[in-house]
């Protein structure tokens, strides 16, 4: 094997300098955004309790925001692509801040759909927006496990979001605020304070990344500039050229599918695991409910990566759901140790099935396609958090048992790896050069 070259040695060194600085800062906006979105499950028990909201009311505000999220979101990463990452992130964090905080007015069935709805509108596009985003930085072959790392925000949302939202759930009555009050006028008003941060820390691309020394910062734009021409050589250049593409629809039912197993988890876990401790929702059902996020960060430090590095990636990914099926299965049958054992396997594949589907439509959309595509594939997945809670609530009230809202979030899973296996092989020899995994021109950084 011959020794790396110099270029290759600066490219490595811009790529790791770039990992540093910019992917830490993603994750906790992403830890926030997933935060102020699914905090609802650890503030249930008590929000009901003082409010009256009922089951149904819950659910259909709980979903709701994905409807409104997805309404919004295409325009938004549109808008995102035009006036850029920094301003646009910033405005989209500072916006939902605002509205997450307000929920602590939320006394009723109506103000609650309503303030929800709102915060789906104002958090529309960040998610796809930072999946732009880190194509802008990072080349192909390092983005599956860039994109790992950056899902990491999910699991250290819930992980350390559950003790702490029991200890502001535990603060009921200072002040004259109810517990719930607290939890969400605090984590509404971090994201605020994080996202005028991010006005100042962010930049767009790496051309303009003034902490990088010039020679890394102009090798690494050239590669990224490199596969955005090879993109556009295969002619998936607008956004409606790629809607009519049918991959861009197999692509967004398959996201669809993982968001309701993903969040048909994530929002009821906290309760979950309270029945099985046979307690209330406090600060030790956020601390064991934080055991499976632990065991997910740990898989998807690595799991992605191989999956991506053996060419494996349909393979590991149907591995993944194929964990989160059986997993819910046991969880809904077995003692309580068995059930989190079970859980423990559902979250780790949750986190490691979504960075592995991203790599297929970051290789395949590039330009203002990309900016749409992502767009649209994550609003389909929303819609998919809306129906996960209703859907699982209403098989649980059709068949009168709870394992039966289990057993439906677990068939989305099964048929998502279906679907997931049948990802086409996205090669210039099998689609007509419409994209590449590994641009010809990429030089390797192992």
């Amino acid at each position: 094997m011959y020794p790396p070259s110099s270029d290759q040695l600066i490219l490595a060194r811009a790529v790791s300098r770039a990992k540093w600085r910019v992917v830490p800062f993603l994750i906790l906006m992403y830890m926030l955004a997933y935060l102020d979105r699914v905090n609802i499950g650890f503030a249930k028990q008590a929000y009901q309790a003082a409010t009256g909201v009922s089951e149904l009311a819950f659910a259909f505000g709980a979903g709701i925001f994905f409807l409104t999220y997805a309404l919004f979101e295409i325009p938004s990463n549109l808008l995102m692509h035009k006036f850029g990452a920094r301003r646009w992130m910033s405005r989209i964090m500072v916006t939902w801040g605002l509205v997450a905080a307000a929920m602590m007015f939320a006394t009723n069935d109506r103000s609650f759909s309503f303030i929800r709805s709102l915060l789906g509108a104002a958090e529309a596009g960040f998610f796809p927006g930072c999946i732009l985003y880190l194509t802008y930085w990072f080349p192909a072959r390092e983005r599956a496990q860039i994109m790992a790392i950056f899902y990491f925000g999910s699991p250290l949302a819930l992980m350390f979001g559950g003790p702490i939202s029991g200890l502001l759930l535990d603060l009921n009555g200072l002040f004259g605020l109810q517990g719930w009050q607290w939890l969400f006028l605090s984590q509404g008003l971090t994201s605020c304070a994080v996202g005028i941060g991010a006005y100042f820390y962010l930049c767009d691309r790496p051309g303009n990344a003034s902490w990088m020394p010039a020679e890394e910062r102009q090798a690494l734009q050239q590669l990224l500039d490199a596969e955005e021409r090879q993109k556009r050589v295969a002619g998936e250049v607008t956004f409606l050229s790629a809607l009519r593409d049918w991959r861009l629809i197999h692509f967004a039912a398959i996201y669809f599918l993982i968001q309701i197993t993903g969040l048909g988890v994530a929002f009821y876990l906290p309760t979950q695991v309270a029945a099985l401790l046979g307690v209330k929702v406090g600060l030790l059902v956020g601390c064991v409910s934080a055991i499976p996020w632990t065991c997910a960060i740990v898989t998807g430090w690595f799991y992605p990566g191989i999956a991506a590095r053996t060419g494996l990636r349909r393979t590991f990914g149907a591995i993944s759901l194929l964990g989160i099926g059986f997993g819910l299965v046991v969880s809904g049958h077995a003692s309580p140790l068995i059930s989190i054992i079970a859980l423990c396997f559902v979250t780790m594949g949750i986190m490691t099935a979504q960075p592995i589907f991203w790599t297929f439509p970051t290789s395949y959309l590039g330009g203002t396609a990309a900016a749409g595509g992502f767009a649209l594939i994550n609003s389909v997945g929303a819609i998919g958090g809306f129906v996960a809670p209703n859907l699982r609530s209403g098989a649980e009230t059709f068949f009168h048992s709870p394992v039966a809202g289990i057993y439906a979030i677990a068939a989305a899973a099964f048929l998502a790896i279906l679907l997931f296996v049948l990802v086409p092989g996205l090669t210039p020899a099998r689609t007509h050069r419409l994209a590449v995994d590994e641009p010809e021109s990429a030089p390797s950084l192992q």
